[in-house]
């Protein structure tokens, strides 16, 4: 007769934070989105407009005449900026590996990385001030 081998308690590991899963979802949307978004605004302020072209006017205009521009640079601002904060800190997480260290890292990006969206915000909202425009630009009005 055969021994019968014992039944051993199976480890099973543990699922780290839904979190995860969401900002590894977020990275492949995001850079999928930004392959359009990034060419496109190569092609409008490099190829059709000639970069010497480009001053207080021209984004006046673009900003307050177009207002759907702002959707379009406010869309590159979040994922871009937040695609590149999330990929430094997966880059933190490969190399830094004391704890504490770790920590501090991450949280200097995340203090550094909404001053610049919160400045970047700002900017979108705020616009081009009339008052601003070099001489010989169309009327505003």
């Amino acid at each position: 007769m055969a021994a019968v081998p014992k039944a051993t308690s199976r480890l099973i590991p543990q699922i780290g934070p839904r979190g995860e899963v969401w900002w590894w979802a977020f990275m492949r949307i995001s850079g999928v989105m930004l392959i359009p978004l990034a060419f496109g605004h190569l092609a409008i302020m490099h190829i059709i407009n000639n970069v010497h072209d480009i001053n207080a006017c021209f984004v006046y205009y673009r900003w307050n005449v177009m207002l759907w521009w702002r959707v379009y640079d406010a869309a590159m601002l979040f994922l871009a900026y937040i695609h590149g904060l999330n990929g430094l800190r997966y880059v933190i997480d490969d190399y830094v590996h004391h704890r504490s260290w770790n920590r501090v890292l991450k949280r200097i990006v995340l203090i550094g990385g909404t001053i610049v969206i919160l400045i970047g915000t700002i900017a979108l909202i705020g616009g081009v001030r009339v008052t601003a425009l070099p001489e010989g630009c169309p009327p505003t009005e």
